[in-house]
């Protein structure tokens, strides 16, 4: 069979789900005939990806978050702004799209989360079955916990949701753990999608901490940690434009440009991680065995229900402020689930096979 893959460009994550799932469709025979990336001004597309994909690879304009100034919290307001004076690229986006299916016919599409995909299957209904796979989908579950109050925001997120599976064949809800499908929603619950490279890592507990920052104005706040203590050393990755491959401020305290193998081999010795919690490098940390202090983007209403749903699920700890020493802290009370994690994500090909197939 032959797979369209269209894929948020924001964060990483929905990239390495990405990767994942064509490892899984090749080695069982199917081929990809296509990937299109909805493209960010604040990202770069990593290259890791580019890489490692096995095709062809076309950018084309999307919607994507705005942020603050400072690159700290998501703008809601500022973000329908931008999407809808960008429309007319959207329009042209769309068209493409639609000349790679007929060209490509592909006989399945899946939907890593772009809001295009969702309006393209809506608009021009093509004869591929159509497949969203995300977890933020998972929302939709009646066992999933929210975040108190911001009804506002939780409206929105369910609004997207229905904007990106719109005509949907199948909804994958990617989860931390399991739990029952809901078929009268076409809802399946799925593992996460973690590349083989993750799985089959040397672990070891060495003496630094992780570091992700999905936006770069979060440095303010690890330098100010480093300040307090100074003896914690630290391995912090950014994508931030202008800088070196390697930036390092002194023994303790070194800044990487996004790269993928260096990025798992440190998480796989660290002795704990702090991310922005983004779903995919959570699930990374909790098969690899490593605590989380999760502080999820000010105004990223799913960061915030990621970061319910991986404490509830064992990953470890969140917060609403960058503050690493909240996980220093954290670290002897921190119980291990990765045994009960491996368990379940290492069904991924199996599950994912007889989904889309």
């Amino acid at each position: 069979m032959k797979y369209l893959f269209i894929i948020q460009g924001e964060g990483r994550g929905h990239m390495t789900q990405a990767l994942s799932m064509s490892q899984i469709l090749r080695e069982a025979g199917h081929e990809i005939c296509g990937v299109l990336i909805g493209k960010s001004e604040r990202r770069r597309i990593p290259q890791f990806f580019l890489d490692k994909i096995g095709t062809e690879v076309e950018t084309l304009e999307s919607p994507n978050f705005a942020t603050d100034k400072k690159q700290k919290s998501v703008k809601p307001v500022k973000t329908i702004i931008h999407a809808v004076l960008g429309s007319k690229r959207y329009v042209k986006s769309l068209n493409r799209i639609h000349e790679i299916v007929k060209d490509q016919k592909p006989d399945v599409i899946i939907n890593f989360y772009d809001f295009l995909g969702g309006i393209y299957n809506f608009l021009k209904r093509p004869k591929a079955r159509f497949i969203c796979l995300a977890h933020q989908f998972l929302i939709d579950h009646p066992e999933f916990d929210f975040p108190p109050k911001r009804k506002l925001d939780k409206a929105s997120l369910q609004i997207g949701n229905k904007i990106v599976s719109l005509g949907a064949d199948k909804i994958l809800a990617l989860s931390f753990q399991p739990f029952e499908d809901v078929k009268k929603k076409n809802l399946f619950v799925v593992p996460p999608l973690l590349r083989r490279e993750v799985c089959q890592l040397a672990i070891s507990n060495e003496d630094h901490l992780l570091v992700y920052m999905l936006n770069p104005g979060y440095s303010t706040e690890v330098d100010h940690f480093h300040k307090k203590y100074p003896n914690e050393k630290l391995h912090c990755f950014w994508d931030k434009k202008d800088e070196p491959e390697t930036l390092v401020v002194d023994d303790y305290l070194t800044y990487h440009q996004l790269n993928d193998e260096k990025f798992i081999e440190t998480m796989a010795s660290s002795k704990g991680y702090v991310t922005t919690a983004g779903f995919e490098s959570v699930c990374e940390a909790m098969y690899l065995g490593k605590p989380v202090l999760m502080v999820p983007v000010r105004g990223h209403y799913e960061q915030a229900c990621n970061a319910i749903d991986a404490r509830k699920a064992g990953a470890g700890i969140y917060s609403d402020s960058f503050e690493i020493e909240k996980l220093i802290n954290y670290l002897p009370q921190h119980v291990d689930v990765s045994k009960s994690f491996r368990a379940w994500a290492d069904q991924a090909p199996d599950i994912f096979l007889k989904m889309l197939t």
